[in-house]
Order: C-alpha cells, then sequence, then structure tokens
C-alpha cells in the first residue's frame, strides 16, 4: 500500500528547515538524538501503512452501529489497530518518563500523528483526543487525578473525550445548561446533555474519561460560570450516569463514533478551582486547533499523492503541440491543466504541514527554551493558532476537490479514494470551532490583545525572513518584495478596521480576514523553505521552488482584492436584513 505522507518531505522540514536535533541540546530533550527522531518516524510510517491504512475504507463503509445490548459496534480492525499503537508507547510517547514517556518533542510527536491521520483519520481521532485529554489533566489536574485517570490513558487501558457543545448551545458555549451539583463528599452530580461528542461511547478500552463543562453554583451569567469536570463512563466497576441516547451519522469521518450523550446525576470530579473551566479547556481546545489542523493537512496530502500517482498512469489526450491524430496518448500529468492542479495541491498540503510543524516546535519554544524565548514562542503561537487550525481546515479540503477533479469521473466514484479524503476533510473547517469562529479570534482577540503583540511579533518575525531571503538574492529576493508588500497591507488594514473601535464593522468581514493572513502567513512559510532549499539540485527540490513560485505568482495576489475590501469597511454583510436572505 502506498505511503499517504511524503517522508522525503517530513524529513526536510524536520532537519533541513527546523533543524529539530538542535532541541537535544535543552535539558528535557537531552536523552534524544536523530536516531530516536528517526525511529520513531520509522515505526509511524510503518504502522500507519500497514495497520491503519488497510482498513479506513472499510470503517467508513461499515459505520458504527448500536447493538442489541445497547453496546456500540465497530468493525475489529479498529480495536486491532489502537491496541498495537498503544503497546508501542504512541499515546505516552510525549509525556515524562515519570509517566511512561520518553519526552519526545511535540514537534517531532505531531509529526509521527500525521502519519496515522493520513491514514485513517477516523481511527486515528480515538488517541488524538485522549492524549489532549490527558495533557490537560498533567497541566491543571491534582496528582491524584493523574494517578487515577491519565496514568491508564497513556496506557491505552481508557480513552478520553471532550465535552462542550450541547444540541442548542453549539459553539456559543456561554448558554450551556449542563449543571454541577455539589455532593457532600466532595464530588458532583452532573446533569444535562452533549452532543457531537467524538469517541463518547465505545467498547475500545476499559473506561473513558470525559471532560465536562458544566456550571456549578454561584459562577454566575456566560463562560464566568463554567467549571470543568472529569465524568468517567465508569466508576467503582458499575455504569455513572453517563448514557448514549444515539449516534450520529455523518458525511465523512465515520468511524469515530459521534455521539449524544445524557448525563443524569453522573458523579463528577472538579478540575481546577470552580468558574475557571473554560480556561482549562482552552489548554485542551487550543490543543485540539493546531491537531485539527494537521488532521486537515494530512487527508489533503494523501489525496495529493493518490491523485499525482493517477495523474502518472492514467493515459488521455495528447498534446497541444501534437497534429496526429494518430499518436498515442500521453499521461495526463503532461496537460498544463493537470499540472496546476496538481502544483495547487502540492503548494497548499506541502505549505499547510510546514506551518503545522512549525506552530508544534513552538509549543517546543514554549514549554523548554529560556525564559524570553519561551514568552516570545507562546505570543506567537497564541496568534498563529486560528490560522494553523483554519487555513489548512480550508486549503487543504480544497486540495482534496482538486483530487477528485484530477481523476475526472473516477474520482467521483467510491472505488476511488479521493471521495471518502473530501468528504472526511470537510469536517475540520467546522471541528473544534468552525473557521468562522478562528477569524473572530484572530482579529477580535489575537492580533489585538496586549496592544497588538502578537501581530507585533508575527510581523518581526516575517520580517527577519524577507531580510535573509533579499540576502539570497534571485528568485527569493522577488518574493521577499511581494511578501514585504502584503505583510505591510496586513498590518495597515489591521490598524484601519479597529481604527474606528466599532467591533460590529471591525469584525463583519473576519473570515475574509482569516484567509487574507492565512495566505501572507503561509506565503512566508514558503520562502522559508525556498530558504532552506538554497542551491541543492535534484527533482525534490526543484518541486519545492515550482511549488513556492506558484503560490506565489497564484496564491499571494489574491489577498490584493481582499485587503481593499478589508479596508473600506465594507458593510455588505452587516447592513443585511434576514428578511432579505
Amino acid at each position: 500500500m502506498a505511503a499517504p505522507l511524503s517522508r522525503r518531505d517530513i524529513d526536510f522540514l524536520l532537519h533541513d528547515w527546523l533543524n529539530i536535533t538542535a532541541l537535544t541540546e535543552r535539558e528535557h530533550f537531552a536523552d534524544h538524538s536523530r536516531e530516536t527522531f528517526d525511529g520513531i518516524m520509522d515505526v509511524a510510517a510503518d504502522m500507519a501503512v500497514k495497520l491503519f491504512a488497510p482498513h479506513n475504507k472499510k470503517a467508513d463503509q461499515n459505520q458504527p452501529y448500536v447493538g442489541d445490548d445497547g453496546k456500540v459496534v465497530l468493525i475489529d480492525d479498529v480495536k486491532l489497530a489502537l491496541d498495537e499503537f498503544a503497546k508501542a508507547g504512541l499515546i505516552a510517547c510525549g509525556f515524562d518518563e515519570s509517566l511512561g514517556g520518553i519526552a519526545l518533542p511535540t514537534v517531532v510527536n505531531r509529526a509521527a500523528m500525521a502519519w496515522f491521520q493520513a491514514a485513517n483519520p477516523s481511527t486515528s481521532s480515538y488517541p488524538f483526543l485522549t492524549i489532549g485529554n490527558a495533557n490537560l489533566l498533567v497541566t491543571h489536574g491534582t496528582p491524584e487525578q493523574v494517578d487515577t485517570w491519565v496514568r491508564p490513558m497513556l496506557e491505552g487501558r481508557y480513552y478520553g473525550t471532550m465535552c462542550l457543545s450541547e444540541p442548542d448551545a453549539g459553539s456559543s458555549l456561554a448558554d450551556i445548561t449542563t449543571k454541577a451539583e455539589p455532593a457532600a463528599d466532595g464530588t458532583y452530580r452532573i446533569s444535562g446533555t452533549k452532543m457531537w461528542i467524538s469517541g463518547g461511547e465505545h467498547e475500545l478500552t476499559e473506561n473513558i474519561v470525559h471532560l465536562v463543562l458544566a456550571k456549578a453554583p454561584g459562577g454566575g451569567p456566560g463562560v464566568k460560570g463554567i467549571s470543568l469536570f472529569i465524568v468517567p463512563k465508569i466508576l467503582d466497576g458499575e455504569r455513572n450516569g453517563v448514557s448514549l441516547v444515539g449516534l450520529n451519522h455523518k458525511m465523512g469521518n465515520r468511524g469515530t463514533t459521534n455521539t449524544l450523550l445524557e448525563f443524569d446525576g453522573a458523579t463528577g470530579y472538579l478540575v481546577g478551582e470552580e468558574h475557571r473551566g473554560l480556561s482549562y479547556m482552552f489548554h485542551m481546545m487550543n490543543e485540539a486547533r493546531i491537531g485539527v489542523g494537521f488532521l486537515a493537512t494530512a487527508i489533503g496530502y494523501a489525496g495529493y499523492l493518490a491523485s499525482l500517482e493517477y495523474a502518472k498512469v492514467r493515459t488521455q489526450g495528447r498534446s497541444a503541440a501534437s497534429k496526429d491524430p494518430s499518436a498515442a496518448p500521453v499521461p495526463i500529468i503532461e496537460h498544463p491543466d493537470v499540472k496546476r492542479m496538481l502544483l495547487a495541491q502540492k503548494a497548499y498540503v506541502e505549505g499547510a504541514l510546514a506551518l503545522g510543524l512549525y506552530c508544534a516546535k513552538l509549543v517546543d519554544d514554549e514549554n523548554t527554551a529560556e525564559p524570553d524565548a519561551a514568552a516570545r514562542a507562546h505570543t506567537l503561537l497564541e496568534v498563529l493558532t486560528p490560522i494553523a487550525k483554519a487555513w489548512p481546515s480550508q486549503w487543504c479540503l480544497e486540495a482534496n476537490n482538486l483530487a477528485i477533479q484530477v481523476h475526472g469521473g473516477y474520482g467521483y466514484t467510491t472505488e476511488f479514494d479521493v471521495e471518502q479524503y473530501y468528504r472526511d476533510n470537510r469536517l475540520n473547517p467546522i471541528h473544534e470551532g468552525t473557521n468562522g469562529i478562528q477569524g473572530l479570534d484572530l482579529l477580535g482577540r489575537k492580533v489585538v490583545q496586549g496592544g497588538g503583540a502578537g501581530l507585533a511579533v508575527l510581523a518581526e518575525t516575517i520580517d527577519a525572513t524577507i531580510s535573509r531571503a533579499r540576502d539570497a538574492g534571485g528568485e527569493a529576493a522577488d518574493y521577499a518584495t511581494s511578501l514585504a508588500d502584503a505583510l505591510q497591507r496586513l498590518t495597515e488594514t489591521t490598524a484601519t478596521l479597529w481604527k474606528g473601535l466599532d467591533p460590529a464593522v471591525a469584525l463583519a468581514n473576519s473570515a475574509v480576514y482569516l484567509e487574507a493572513a492565512g495566505h501572507v502567513v503561509v506565503s512566508w512559510i514558503w520562502l522559508e523553505q525556498l530558504l532552506a532549499v538554497g542551491s541543492n539540485a535534484g527533482d525534490f527540490y526543484d518541486g519545492k521552488r515550482a511549488a513556492a513560485r506558484y503560490f506565489f505568482r497564484f496564491e499571494l495576489p489574491k489577498t490584493g482584492p481582499q485587503f481593499e475590501l478589508l479596508t473600506s469597511l465594507d458593510r455588505t454583510t452587516l447592513d443585511t436584513d434576514p428578511a432579505w436572505l
């Protein structure tokens, strides 16, 4: 079975560009080396291809269902693959040795996880959620909570979820109605309904650890009244008051159970302090947002490689220069429009993967660098997170769309993988805060908080790359000029939007702002890659040059009209009466 990612590209990004081996100079990662990092990649790539990819289509065609005994039934392949994943230590590897891990850098862990996300998005979602759940509890839970709930999750005996949304609240967490009543023994009784809970019910593990947002007495209205609770499915060998109301039937990502759960006086354990639950949950949500960006990237990448292979072997038509109708048909990869679609996919998915890995390395810097560098990494990561989630969710989905187009009519059939890739990826602009919410977060919070510190650090970082590119000369210097102009437009546009201090006007076109800012950021990422390519020769490096050229000539210019719209303070959407629609 063909690999769903390019190992050559991952090695280039991790070593030639990000130089992740330098992380081993820090005490926290001192036990690692290039060999251990490459070894993890070897294991991940091998397991993803052999254990996860083979049942991706089977899981899609055989959705989970509730059996006669009330238990959720999944195909056996899911548990077999996940048990091997846990045995290999891949759930725990990013955690400290005291918890059974190996303190693997986040950037390596994310790269390894991308193999599984590309091979089988549905099956990989179970450990993905579990790792995020465990990270939150390690940071905000008590030692007893870590021993009781985190250790079994890292061993693969328990899995974890995040329970935020409700049927009527959706993404508006201020409106949740789930209640938490204190009990005499110090626990709480959780009552309410949670919707869209991925991995919310299954028989894959001994237990499921739900992290539930609920309102405890005295918290007041809005998000400031929200607390966070551990609510296990099984407690003291008995079913806790958590029941499955139903499974949601999805367009894609069908192998992951997606549930409506009823909490009926379930025993819950408070995480941290009362009424600070949303701030704790954002630890998992921000991690998940970057993870969703990786998931979108991985699925887009798999579709790109599938359509690339198809274009090499599918023959049809002749070159425009050919005048001989009896000449043999050529592989469709010879046609300029097919090359355009493949170049676009390459530019999207390789740019998105590089952005994701850059953000993952920022997590390592935030946690292990010297204080000043750590603080700077935190600020930069804050402003990049909504882009790292939303940009791949939009443009790697477009890559999947183009992969279908490359296949022609065959791409629209279930016999070929690309139609499933599109369906699986269509969830990601919704997952973990819709792209619209990411736009509001970026423009409404991240670029203005701290007096605009996040945008300032981002601009400084991009300016440093521009300076290096100008010194390098040639194509890189030309791109540096284009990027400098776009960056200036971004900073000026941000100032214009907030100059009037009317949030409604400023935020009315935040989705356009997010898209434009994302294109500026990914242009910077492509310029970084081009500088890492340097003067190296060969098809791989020429491919990077071609993708960078495509992005700067076809994609970055799209931001010009977007900035013009934004600076005009257009009110079209704001002033549209719902009755007109």
